[in-house]
């Protein structure tokens, strides 16, 4: 072994190698969470795409409306490892669904989306506590 290669038993490693805890795993309802929000950013991005299009009001308004709900989606996305921020994705599912006032293909797509949110928050809730029970820190 080479002076440039450190000793792998001196390396701390991942999980207690070293004499310090495994680190919990990431949470899959964050995870679940903010893939969902980021994608309904990049949905609505395309649905003011398709309400420039067709022309449904000025184009200032709908990049302003799109902007604000597509950084918002981001932001929030961001920002859930606090417990405040599922109640802000859960308030801009309200803003996707609006989208359909404009777009009414919205309506669906928006719905289909709602819908994942929840199943993301639920199924992504049961996966963690699972995970704690079977790791003996619940």
């Amino acid at each position: 072994m080479s002076a440039a290669e450190p000793d792998d038993a001196s390396t701390p490693g991942p999980g207690g190698q070293d004499g310090t805890p495994p680190a919990p795993p990431r949470s899959a309802r964050r995870q679940f969470a903010s893939t969902i929000l980021v994608l309904e950013a990049f949905v609505v991005l395309f649905a003011v795409l398709v309400a420039y299009g067709l022309r449904v009001a000025p184009p200032e308004v709908l990049v302003a409306i799109g902007a604000s709900l597509g950084l918002a989606l981001v932001v929030v996305a961001g920002l859930l490892r606090w417990p405040g921020a599922y109640v802000a994705g859960s308030v801009l599912q309200l803003g996707l669904l609006g989208l359909g006032l404009a777009v009414p293909t919205m309506f669906v797509v928006g719905g289909i989306f709602v819908v994942l949110w929840v199943v993301a928050l639920r199924l992504g809730g049961r996966i963690d506590r699972e995970r704690r029970e079977r790791l003996g820190l619940a």
